[in-house]
């Protein structure tokens, strides 16, 4: 599969650095071989980065005729129009069914093309008013991570586009590829799209967050148990109220969200993984039975249990 990510003059060497990390780097040292990683850019030309270093890319960007995947991973200024040259290049890319990816403030590079005209896309939320102005079409929700339509993908800001790259690769090679190139970034191997951009507390920063923490983990490992607030709470040796504020400023979930968003999770695996059927898998998922699996399935992702598991073992 052909990966061209697009470089330009001042882009930020992280957001560069994160599909070349993921669908090059990460996956050789994974094993994966599946990705052939080419930076493109309009020029081939030192560029400048926005860290005080110059780079320069080894092709241009006619790579993109080649391209199964198209990934902008950021753009200079919310007013820059993308050149005439670059427009066509995405346009007939999109055309012939290339995935478009715009990370972060990559979304402005669709937006100004029209490509994201009529249907829902994210960015980093701190651009959501200046965006909704320039491009009122765009159906904006800034409360997520990342977005797809068909074959448009857009992301959340700076470490999104991680989450936003592996969901690619767990979409076209599965999860044991996505969770071995996560292993080689240690970083966590999925975050739900649908998961908010404003989590205020991301990591624990006192003995409450880091006790609360540590029983997530246990949760996890035990997600057939019914787990309620007052239960959890107990443990905790708070009240249900504090628990409540602690749990949200950690995670930025309700404990119901967060809880069906690990159990999903943990379906996803054990469908691509296992031969169990729905109705064994639903009960260590902690779903109950095979209905309420299939109804949170495909309210989440659109595919029935089943499908998933055969677009997953084809893959």
């Amino acid at each position: 599969m052909n990966v061209a990510v697009l470089a330009f003059p001042n882009i930020s060497p992280f957001h560069l650095a994160v599909p070349c990390m993921v669908f090059g780097e990460g996956a050789r040292s994974a094993g994966i071989k599946e990705f052939n990683l080419a930076v493109c850019s309009e020029s081939k030309a030192v560029m400048p980065s926005s860290s005080g270093f110059d780079i320069q890319s080894r092709h241009s960007i006619s790579k993109f005729d080649q391209a199964d995947i198209i990934i902008i991973p950021s753009w200079p200024f919310p007013e820059t129009t993308p050149s005439k040259e670059l427009t066509t290049s995405l346009l007939t890319a999109h055309q012939r069914g290339a995935i478009i990816v715009g990370l972060c403030l990559g979304a402005y590079a669709l937006a100004h093309i029209g490509l994201l005209d009529n249907i829902e896309a994210t960015t980093h939320w701190a651009y959501s008013n200046d965006f909704k102005a320039r491009f009122p079409k765009v159906k904006l929700n800034n409360q997520v991570l990342y977005l797809k339509h068909n074959q448009l993908y857009t992301s959340a800001g700076t470490a999104a586009a991680i989450d936003c790259c592996l969901h690619l690769v767990r979409q076209y090679l599965g999860s044991k590829h996505s969770n071995a190139i996560a292993r080689v970034m240690v970083t966590a191997p999925y975050r739900t799209g649908g998961q908010s951009q404003f989590v205020a507390l991301p990591v624990p920063n006192n003995v409450a967050d880091e006790r609360l923490a540590s029983l997530l983990e246990q949760i996890q490992k035990n997600l057939c148990a019914t787990h309620t607030i007052d239960e959890l709470a107990k443990q905790m040796h708070m009240s249900r109220r504090t628990f409540t504020r602690h749990f949200q400023s950690l995670t930025g979930q309700s404990l119901g969200q967060w809880l069906l968003n690990q159990r999903l999770n943990y379906a996803q695996q054990l469908l691509e993984a296992t031969d169990l059927s729905l109705e064994h898998l639903s009960e260590k998922c902690g779903f109950g039975s095979a209905v309420t699996l299939r109804h949170h399935f495909r309210k989440q992702f659109g595919l029935s249990p089943r499908d998933w598991r055969n677009a997953f073992r084809q893959a």
